[in-house]
């Protein structure tokens, strides 16, 4: 289980994501950054299923990138892409939103850890955004790198 989570720092595509910062600490889990992507909510209609998805349930987001070079949401799908860059998500929840009802997508990237003092930095430096330094595999596991302060 160990090595399969490491397999994407060692063999994986590196790319480049926004993220939207959430909260800098927790008293349980240490100093982090939680982190957020525009993907991580996702409406409903993109799977084209007549029925709900349920919690746990495997999803692939595919990403494309933009000419700035950072990656972005380009469609999603019950099944593995056959090319191209995607992130293995897992259904976390259902909300409903008055715009229409979302689904919540884990990735395994959504928290940053990182000494007391960096983590601080972190929280002032994320609070306009930031980017999200990822490594992906050919299977769409992503691992989290690093996170860069300020979209630059």
């Amino acid at each position: 289980m160990v090595v399969t989570a490491q397999v994407p720092l060692w063999t994986g595509q590196e790319i480049r994501i926004e993220t939207i910062p959430v909260d800098p600490r927790s008293l349980f889990r240490g100093n982090y950054a939680r982190l957020q992507y525009a993907f991580s909510e996702l409406d409903t209609g993109v799977f084209g299923q007549d029925r709900p998805l349920r919690n746990g349930e495997v999803v692939y987001v595919s990403l494309t990138p933009d000419k700035q070079g950072l990656y972005r949401f380009a469609g999603a799908s019950l099944q593995e892409p056959e090319d191209g860059v995607f992130l293995r998500g897992r259904v976390s929840g259902q909300w409903w939103r008055r715009e229409g009802n979302v689904y919540r997508i884990r990735y395994g990237i959504e928290a940053f850890f990182a000494p007391k003092e960096r983590a601080l930095a972190l929280e002032s430096e994320l609070r306009e955004g930031g980017v999200a330094v990822l490594r992906v595999s050919a299977s769409g596991r992503a691992r989290l790198e690093r996170v860069i302060g300020g979209v630059d």
